[in-house]
């Protein structure tokens, strides 16, 4: 296992992306774009190519701070379950509405998570107030056209009825046709994914990230320096599983390379003050302890999206009296982007939320790309790193009890 104070010369790496139905060649696309940015501003040169393999991914050749890598980097890819959980029509959408409201609501999460953090609950708000104004309006469409029908008599209303119902319907239609602009639709299946099953994975998930796990444990026992698992938004409290599980199974080689865990964005409240995500409590508390692995959690009060600065384990309440993970720590964006960058970025929420995995063009200590191609592990890059005196680490959530 390489020593803290080594260095990498070889990396793999594995990212999990969040409740995300695109395709992950985007995230080529953007490490390509965002890593030549980075690589401008800081003075190193990173160049990809393809890689072969079952999974989607690419390989990495860098030469940051004097020290020349390589990496692979593999994208886990489950956007396929995304894709069908997202395969509802109009009027699903709006069971799945209610659905997520109440579980939040009748079990008191709603207002725990505001306590921590307002930015990712109104979030959450937002598609529920975007698709009852849509249906709103849709209503008023068909009371509009049935009271323009009715000035017509008795068949007149009638018949105003049936146009407004035809009417109504297809500018609900209309709405959902333009989703990709408002994210309504997206942002409201996201939700619902984990209020379905009120905080467990559904099981199609779990044998997904059972491959995962048995990914990790195959590199694991290969030739690497680090082996670095990512988890981006909710993909954090996937790879937080997936992590438990490995390490509870044996699967970490006390002389294998260097295990790294890395979460960007997390928004791991969500599910973990849900009553039955007693499973990824038990991980959380498991994981925070143990000594196989490093785990940085970062986060930006500026990415409203996120549980900025929130210590996923002791505000979930189940932190052991031995925790020694995450370090929570901030990517700083009111310091790492210049004013100008700020203002490109102002009120693009998703941009925002996936800033982590792009350039800054004031860097500091975060730099994605150092993390994934340069020549130091994670834990020789930040485990002399303080916390963020900002971090909230306070208990609130209501829901303690784990999986056995």
């Amino acid at each position: 296992m390489v020593e803290c104070v080594g260095q990498v010369k070889r990396r793999r790496v594995f990212y999990i992306p969040g409740y995300d139905p695109i395709p992950p060649r985007r995230y080529r696309e953007l490490y390509r774009k965002e890593g030549a940015a980075q690589a401008d501003i800081s003075g190193y040169s990173l160049s990809l190519s393809p890689k072969k393999g079952r999974n989607f991914g690419w390989s990495v050749e860098a030469d940051i701070d004097g020290t020349k890598t390589h990496s692979e980097i593999d994208v886990l890819v489950w956007s396929d379950i995304v894709q069908e959980s997202m395969e509802a029509g109009i009027f699903r959408t709006y069971l799945v509405l209610l659905r997520t409201a109440w579980m939040y609501m009748s079990t008191g999460a709603l207002f725990r998570l505001m306590k921590l953090r307002r930015g990712p609950v109104i979030a959450a708000l937002y598609p529920i107030g975007v698709l009852l104004l849509q249906l709103l309006l849709a209503c008023l469409l068909v009371w509009a056209v049935t009271a323009l029908g009715g000035l017509f008599g008795l068949w007149g209303h009638w018949i105003g009825l049936a146009l407004g119902l035809v009417s109504g319907a297809a500018l609900l239609r209309w709405f959902k046709s333009q989703d990709g602009k408002v994210f309504a639709y997206y942002l409201m299946h996201d939700y619902g994914f984990s209020a379905r099953w009120r905080g467990a994975n559904p099981p199609v998930l779990d044998t997904r990230m059972a491959e995962f796990r048995d990914e990790l444990a195959k590199a694991l026992r290969e030739d690497w320096d680090e082996v670095l698992l990512i988890g981006h938004s909710s993909g954090a409290h996937l790879g937080i599983s997936i992590l438990a599980d490995l390490i509870r199974a044996g699967e970490v080689p006390a002389t294998g390379p260097a295990l790294s865990f890395l979460t960007l964005g997390q928004v791991v409240p969500m599910v973990s003050f849900l009553p039955e995500a007693k499973v990824l409590r038990r991980d959380l508390a498991f994981l925070s302890a143990r000594e196989e692995v490093f785990w940085l959690d970062v986060t930006a009060p500026g990415d409203p999206c996120s549980f900025a600065l929130c210590d996923p384990v002791k505000v979930s309440g189940v932190a052991p009296n031995d925790q020694k993970w995450p370090l929570v720590i901030s990517a700083a964006f009111t310091q790492t982007l210049s004013p100008k960058k700020q203002a490109t970025l102002k009120r693009r929420f998703f941009r925002l939320h996936f800033q982590y995995l792009c350039a800054f063009d004031q860097p500091a200590e975060y730099d994605y790309f150092k993390i994934t191609a340069g020549g130091a592990t994670l834990a020789s890059r930040y485990q002399t790193h303080m916390p963020s005196p900002s971090r909230i680490d306070v208990p609130a959530n209501k829901f303690k009890d784990m999986a056995l």
